[in-house]
């Protein structure tokens, strides 16, 4: 299923280990802290689990929206939607 991971980190160093752990899980960075990509349910709780490791609880927050294919073809992006340093046209055309 199609996977947003959204997450606000304090720690530089917790932001970069979840980024890792969102590539690592197959997901395509389209923002600084967004992240994109197709993944099955069990790895959305692997992730889960691993994220929720990394982070402080107190602090931080991060969020998983799985979306079906119907419900993401009625996101609208508006402006400069991805940063274009991050993204590249190969990802972009994959999803879009």
């Amino acid at each position: 299923m199609l996977t947003w991971v959204v997450y606000d980190v304090a720690a530089t160093s917790m932001r970069t280990k979840i980024a890792k752990a969102c590539k690592e899980a197959g997901l395509y960075r389209v923002q600084k802290s967004v992240f994109l990509g197709t993944l099955e349910r069990n790895q959305v709780e692997e992730l889960a689990v691993r994220c929720e490791e990394l982070m402080n609880r107190e602090k931080d927050s991060l969020y998983i929206f799985p979306m079906c294919d119907e419900d993401f073809k009625k996101v609208k992006l508006l402006g400069q939607a991805f940063d274009k340093a991050l993204v590249t046209d190969e990802i972009l055309a994959k999803f879009f």
